[in-house]
């Protein structure tokens, strides 16, 4: 029997407004991700997984949708994104979309309406609109703060001019929250779901999947709150809107999956998301938060498969995302751990060390049971990029913290895909590249004389690490990836979700996946002797006499 594609897949995440501009303007598109789809079908990948495209004002790079059913004008159009799931399919790529439901834009026009009708409106009551404290309501109405920084609450005034109540919006205060009591919002997204369905995407990330539901009477937190029972998030009636979006994706054909953004305290939690009726598989974020070390990555492997096991879902590994701090900056620093709360953005880094470590970690999460993410980029081995100017910042959570969080920015600059030009090939009219190859006449007809500088500036030594530079040297991280995805699909999926630690010593880690494949990761200073008679299929660096070097992993048959 054929394991469903989504407990082994490898997804690739496609952050538009940075992967390619197929119009010339500076900006990713749909265009551009469609004159792009050879090179990923070619990098082996089974799925490509969206970052919200929907018409949005952008306050919150597109986490903010104005319209959950459009596509925004700065992508393309609906008709374009139609044709691009149908081409994607062509390629053998299934095709997974972000959907935002925690929270839509203060320019929706359900909030619009609320904002009009006034208080004790049934428009109203899709949001959050609360009295604030104190003699003139002038206190916010609970000590909630936005993930974003500063209080979750904005006070409105009203059409009159008076003062008004409270929204509440766990991130920017363009983005409030939506009442899931509200049963206008559960009709409204299951629509949303059929809507998209309909148009053939294979699934849906989560954004925020656990924050959905509040506590009643939206208590404070506290000074000493308990963080496995905070009021705004993994609230009991979340899995109610799950288990009712699993039956209705459960009436469409072909394996549509859910995955959720699940940021939780406990292993219990987030299990609870996996049961067999709610989503099918969620990111695991323990393991991008880990060290570069054996111990910590070991039992990081170890605590992931005893979280999934009681619900059996598959496990999923990932090392960065739009989110986050890439992988090789974070892996070149002394202190090689994540955190979102302090993701220590100005922390040296040594760019070499890091790539060794990335290239080892790649094939260490590609050779793990379960479900895998490359983020764009991941494959060329990019850097943060940790200089851009303050003034072409745009993350909310730079303004929000007064400028001491830079924000996400750094991880989501437009990939370098010539070795020259003014955006490196990002642009269409920058370089001439992939309309002839994707056999697409409606893109290669959008080619301008000239390109406009991309959103946010490249780093001058990205040409040595673009595409084309990559393509042409068979050492470099894209053919590392490339050789890897292939032999995960031959020789890896079908095996059975499981894994047998070999004991090696404790700075390097080995693992079976079943009688005829091993994984060996050296973490430690003295080389590792591969065993006798041992065959190499894939190694992240160079050995020496049998030997693995430090920061290097390898593939073995046995």
């Amino acid at each position: 029997m054929t394991t469903p594609w989504w407990r082994h897949a490898a997804i690739y995440q496609i952050y538009v407004r940075s992967f390619a501009d197929g119009d010339g303007d500076g900006t990713g598109d749909l265009a551009g991700v469609r004159a792009r789809l050879p090179y990923l079908r070619e990098l082996g990948v089974d799925a490509l997984w969206f970052n919200p495209w929907y018409t949005s004002p952008m306050a919150d790079a597109g986490y903010d949708v104005a319209d959950y059913r459009d596509i925004d004008p700065l992508f393309g159009t609906l008709a374009e994104a139609e044709q691009l799931i149908t081409e994607a399919h062509d390629h053998g790529l299934r095709v997974l979309v972000d959907l935002v439901p925690n929270h839509c834009s203060d320019q929706h026009v359900w909030f619009q309406q609320a904002l009009a009708a006034g208080p004790g409106s049934p428009e109203r009551e899709r949001f959050w609109f609360v009295p604030g404290k104190g003699p003139d309501g002038g206190l916010p109405p609970n000590d909630w703060n936005s993930y974003f920084g500063g209080p979750a609450w904005t006070r409105i005034t009203e059409a009159d001019g008076t003062p008004g109540p409270w929204y509440l919006h766990m991130f920017a205060p363009e983005q409030p929250d939506l009442n899931w009591e509200n049963p206008d919002v559960r009709e409204e997204f299951e629509d949303v779901l059929r809507f998209w369905l309909d148009r053939g995407v294979d699934g849906f990330r989560i954004d925020v999947a656990h924050g959905l539901a509040k506590k009643p009477g939206l208590p404070d937190v506290g000074p000493d709150p308990d963080v496995t029972d905070l009021p705004y998030q993994d609230c009991a009636p979340v899995h109610d809107i799950y288990r009712s979006w699993r039956k209705l994706l459960d009436t469409y054909d072909g394996e549509r999956v859910f995955v959720g953004e699940v940021w939780l305290p406990s292993p219990e939690q987030f299990a609870r998301y996996l049961r067999p009726d709610e989503l099918h598989s969620a990111f695991n974020f323990d393991f991008l938060c880990c060290a570069w070390d054996a111990k910590a990555l070991r039992g990081v492997v170890d605590s992931t498969f005893a979280a999934h096991a009681p619900v059996g879902a598959p496990p999923t590994w990932v090392l960065s995302n739009h989110d986050t701090i890439r992988h090789v900056t974070r892996y070149g620093r002394e202190d090689t751990s994540f955190d979102m709360g302090d993701k220590r953005l100005l922390d040296p880094s040594d760019p070499v060390l890091g790539r060794r470590r990335g290239r080892a970690a790649a094939l260490l999460t590609l050779a793990l049971p379960g479900g895998v993410y490359v983020y764009q980029g991941d494959e060329l081995g990019l850097p943060e990029v940790q200089d851009l100017p303050d003034a072409l910042l745009q993350d909310p959570t730079f303004v929000r913290s007064g400028g001491t969080d830079r924000g996400r920015d750094g991880c989501r600059v437009p990939l370098p895909w010539a070795t020259t030009g003014t955006s490196l090939g990002f642009s269409v009219g920058d370089a001439e590249v992939g309309a002839t190859e994707a056999g697409n006449p409606q893109v290669g007809a959008v080619r301008a004389g000239g390109a406009a500088a991309p959103w946010l500036p490249q780093p001058a030594d990205w040409s040595a690490l673009s595409v084309a530079a990559q393509e042409a040297d068979p050492d470099s991280v894209l053919a590392l990836y490339r050789a890897g995805l292939a032999l995960r699909r031959e020789l890896l999926v079908e095996l059975p979700e499981s894994l047998t630690w070999v004991d090696a010593g404790p700075d390097v880690l080995v693992l079976d996946r079943g009688e005829g494949f091993r994984c060996v990761v050296n973490l430690g200073e003295r080389p590792y002797e591969l065993p006798a008679g041992a065959t190499v299929l894939l190694a992240s660096g160079e050995l020496t006499d049998g030997a693995v070097p430090q920061d290097t992993t390898v593939w073995l048959t046995r």
